[in-house]
């Protein structure tokens, strides 16, 4: 493969990772009319149409989509590769690219990060926050922080948290003059706020319940719907509806009598967060320390 041939590649997969000639333009360090050449060059050397654009959105094409599928993975590999040189320096060094919920990355790896990065000033680490179940191989991401129970089984698992438990919330003001649901199905007769999950073709998340071995998924309504959890927490504090949350997330407003707590005994525990890489990727240094500082201690 020529040189030209690779960085050209390498700008697509920008371009496609991004869906946007702006934003991947500022992270190749070029020109949004550079990269558009680039891309044109491409196409016109390969015969075939790569990307749609329109004035809102670019898309890959079939043939785009096929491209990005076959050699992100390849590329991904060539980084871990490289970046396992790093072993050869005296200090670990070079950048992690995490993906995670924004609870698990404030309450988890926020944490560990704090400690880790004053002791290695040349480790860096991009938090991407993502609801989304992300190809962290297509998407060159080094690790994602997911429910265990989420985690496909071809990677690498490692526990970072206690078991989790969702909790349903809201705020005195919202129960001044509403009972109290006492099952799921009394959901039904209440304000929900929803989340909107890029997954599923970015359906409504339904809420999960279980007890006595009994499963049950409500889809719940409301007048709001959010694709962020720390909305959803804004918007039970401000009495707009009941939000379903993890526990942890909401246990300090709950403990200040700012949310209160219903259906407890319908959220039982489930598999704590996961940090999770490929089987194949050949950790760095950095990456390794990353692992280390994430890993949970707990019994």
């Amino acid at each position: 493969m020529e040189r030209d041939d690779a960085s050209d590649l390498l700008a697509f997969l920008a371009v496609a990772r991004e869906r946007s000639f702006t934003r991947a333009a500022a992270k190749l360090g070029m020109t949004q009319s550079g990269l558009s050449q680039i891309i044109r060059n491409l196409e016109e050397r390969l015969g075939v149409r790569l990307l749609n654009r329109t004035t809102r959105s670019v898309t890959p094409t079939q043939a785009g989509e096929r491209l990005f599928q076959s050699i992100g993975p390849k590329f991904s590999e060539m980084d871990a590769d490289l970046a396992a040189l790093s072993e050869l320096r005296e200090k670990p060094a070079g950048t992690v690219r995490v993906t995670a919920g924004e609870y698990a990355a404030s309450a988890i790896l926020f944490p560990a990060l704090s400690r880790l990065l004053p002791q290695y000033p040349d480790v860096k680490v991009e938090v991407i926050i993502d609801y989304g179940l992300t190809n962290i191989v297509a998407q060159q991401v080094d690790a994602g922080i997911r429910p265990g129970e989420l985690v496909a089984k071809d990677m690498i698992a490692v526990r970072i948290s206690p078991d989790l438990r969702m909790a349903v919330v809201g705020s005195p003001s919202y129960f001044t003059d509403r009972k109290r649901p006492k099952t799921p199905q009394d959901l039904t007769q209440h304000n929900c706020l929803n989340l909107r999950l890029p997954t599923h073709g970015g359906s409504l998340y339904a809420w999960e319940f279980e007890k006595n071995g009994r499963e049950l998924n409500v889809r719940v309504d409301g007048q709001l719907v959010f694709n962020s959890a720390g909305l959803l927490l804004d918007g039970a504090l401000k009495g707009l509806g009941l939000a379903y949350l993890t526990e942890g997330h909401v246990q300090p407003y709950i403990s200040e009598g700012r949310l209160v707590r219903v259906l407890a005994d319908w959220c039982p525990p489930f598999s704590g967060y996961h940090l999770y890489y490929p089987s194949r990727r050949q950790p760095s240094p950095a990456f390794s320390l990353l692992v280390n500082a994430l890993r949970y201690k707990g019994r």
